[in-house]
């Protein structure tokens, strides 16, 4: 199952690394393509503005834009590579829609000449004539934001959580567990001893288990017999709690090459690494639309799954 390829979110400049990834982003297309003054691209104004970072599957920055106080939109830039594949439209819709929902009347923008047809999709219209900024020709536009009733709402606040580090997944997937009530599904080509296996982490697991009738956590686990050889701490709760930890094994050649790695708990909350590999990739502690093809693609493989046969020596 192929998942959404770019999600676009709300950026805070205050935190280091999200500033860093909207100011390298910045720096390639403006300065670095197009030949801007780094002094002239660094306005001062961006500590007062609302962003927008597009990320790919992965997590990588690959666009960015930006609301100024003046009701402008700005600093739209989007990665070589992933242009003309939607990503500056969304980012363009998110910024009307914050716009429309801080009561403004109106939008404006400074739009390159190449880029006006762009606007104009979207119902932006040019005025006056064109000017020279940064070297480059420019046209002002300006959108018009009737109040509607019906108008898309801005970025829903998905409570994203830092997963760039192995520090990171770490308190990440440590606070999905500690918000999870009573279900859990987690997805692991391989169990090593580095996850699912602090004191805290089994601690929450074990919470999980014993919290009702309704207690539920589903394991699919591409090599269970390595994570029975390595003694994993997780096997030995299951054994312990086995009516309400059930582990399964994909079987499925495409399941088995399945690379990546997920937490999904029953509040909304999600931590996804394309590669299992690398500790690298995004979280988010309410957000069930960013949730939903995750847990669909796992209760898939879970129909598909066998149960561990490699774990039924211990009664599991």
């Amino acid at each position: 199952m192929k998942l959404q390829n770019f999600h676009v979110e709300s950026a805070d400049w205050s935190r280091e690394d999200q500033r860093a990834a909207l100011l390298d982003l910045r720096y390639t297309v403006f300065v670095q393509e197009q030949g801007v003054p780094e002094q002239r691209e660094r306005d001062g104004l961006d500590g007062e503005c609302w962003h927008v970072l597009a990320r790919d599957e992965a997590g990588r920055p690959i666009g960015c834009g930006r609301l100024t106080p003046a009701h402008k939109i700005g600093r739209m830039a989007v990665s070589q590579e992933w242009r003309g594949r939607g990503v500056g439209v969304a980012m363009l819709r998110e910024l009307i829609a914050r716009a429309r929902a801080l009561g403004w009347p109106e939008v404006a923008l400074d739009a390159q000449v190449g880029a006006i047809g762009f606007y104009e999709r979207e119902g932006f219209v040019a005025h006056g004539a064109e000017f020279e900024d940064a070297g480059l020709a420019h046209r002002a536009m300006q959108l018009a934001l009737p109040v509607d009733g019906g108008a898309a709402q801005p970025l829903r606040d998905t409570g994203a959580l830092p997963a760039g580090t192995p520090g990171d997944t770490a308190r990440a997937r440590l606070q999905l567990l500690g918000e999870a009530r009573h279900r859990l599904a987690i997805y692991l080509p391989l169990l090593g001893n580095d996850v699912y296996a602090s004191e805290e982490e089994l601690a929450e697991l074990r919470r999980i288990a014993i919290s009702g009738r309704s207690a539920q956590i589903r394991i699919l686990l591409h090599d269970p017999a390595s994570a029975l050889h390595n003694d994993h701490r997780l096997i030995a709760l299951a054994q312990r709690l086995s009516s309400a930890i059930q582990i399964r094994m994909p079987v499925e050649e495409a399941d088995l090459n399945y690379a990546s790695s997920f937490l999904l708990n029953d509040a909304g909350g999600y931590l996804f690494l394309p590669d299992a590999a690398r500790a690298q990739g995004r979280a988010a502690r309410h957000d069930r639309a960013g949730q939903a093809p995750l847990q669909q693609h796992f209760d898939e493989v879970w129909e598909r799954a066998e149960r561990a046969s490699a774990l039924q020596i211990l009664d599991i």
